[in-house]
């Protein structure tokens, strides 16, 4: 459904994309993970014809998205990261607007309003200004809006920022809905535990990716995903310890624990701290979470 090959997007001397590919199959959520700044956005922008690409290519559906403009317009939907409703209109008004840009019947705008506020539970705030309303039926009325013309492929960027968590598994759910309706979603988000929701993903950092696939399959990259979580005494000795002597490693604090990413079977690992004059009274195995991976991938590259 989506093809980006070799894309890069300069501002003066600073590329704020460098170079990235990617293919997104029909009705899959794909995931752009990264920190602030990563260039998730300059991305998500590009795909949707609002900024030219420097150079490279994109493709939705068969159309370059620099030549066929309007006829992507038709086929996405797009949920900013910022707010952009009309805080002065109604719920109801706004989607009577959008509806309109989209240039739908009015038999089918209000359709779609009645299936949608009915969809997402937001019906009975519908006379409400925007500005009224808590910040989690916000991002409902934005995805109200990015949808109301039933496009093929979904762009929400950071939909979830600024909500709670419970509000934040909710949105999700909805994202599943989507899916399978059939749609094709794009979701940027710097949260890498939405990113098991994703079917496959990037991990981008400073415009570049770093890392691609399933969930699973990221988490192998590094050490085949091995981790051992394990409980000293002195654990901030041992730490500086571990990271001498394993300077390719990633030894790193969570909590009261260390946690030692390194390829060794248990009874190894074990004979290999006692050798090193570690005395612990815990271990175990575990596996690296898409925090620990980006984590570890990003090590001695500068962020913007």
């Amino acid at each position: 459904m989506i093809k980006v090959d070799n894309l890069v997007k300069k501002f003066g001397s600073f590329i704020a994309v460098n170079n990235i590919s990617f293919e997104i199959k029909k009705g899959e959520i794909f995931g752009l993970l990264g920190a602030n700044g990563a260039g998730k956005t300059t991305t998500i922008r590009m795909l949707c014809g609002l900024l030219s690409p420097s150079s490279g290519k994109i493709v939705i559906n068969g159309n370059d998205v620099t030549k066929n403009s309007e006829k992507i317009k038709e086929l996405i939907g797009y949920m900013s990261q910022k707010f952009a409703l009309y805080s002065d209109l109604t719920i109801y008004e706004n989607l009577i607007f959008y509806g309109g840009i989209y240039n739908l019947p009015k038999k089918q705008i209000n359709e779609r309003i009645d299936y949608l506020l009915s969809w997402l539970g937001i019906r009975e705030y519908k006379d409400f200004f925007i500005n009224q309303l808590p910040q989690g039926i916000r991002q409902k009325v934005a995805l109200s809006v990015a949808i109301i013309h039933n496009p093929y492929v979904i762009f929400l960027d950071e939909p979830t920022s600024g909500v709670d968590p419970i509000t934040r598994r909710l949105f999700w759910d909805i994202i599943y809905q989507l899916k399978e309706e059939g749609k094709t979603i794009l979701v940027t988000t710097h949260f890498m535990d939405e990113a098991e929701f994703c079917n496959n993903l990037v991990l981008i950092k400073s415009g570049k990716i770093i890392a691609m696939g399933s969930p699973e399959q990221i988490k192998k990259i590094k050490n085949n995903g091995r981790m051992y979580l394990i409980k000293v005494d002195k654990v901030f000795d041992i730490l500086h310890l571990l990271k001498e002597k394993l300077p390719d490693s990633d030894v790193f604090l969570k909590g009261k624990s260390l946690h030692i990413a390194y390829d060794l079977p248990l009874d190894d690992m074990k004979n290999f701290l006692k050798e090193l004059g570690i005395n612990f009274y815990f271990i175990k195995e575990m596996k690296p979470t898409l925090e620990d991976i980006f984590l570890s991938l990003s090590k001695g590259e500068k962020s913007f």
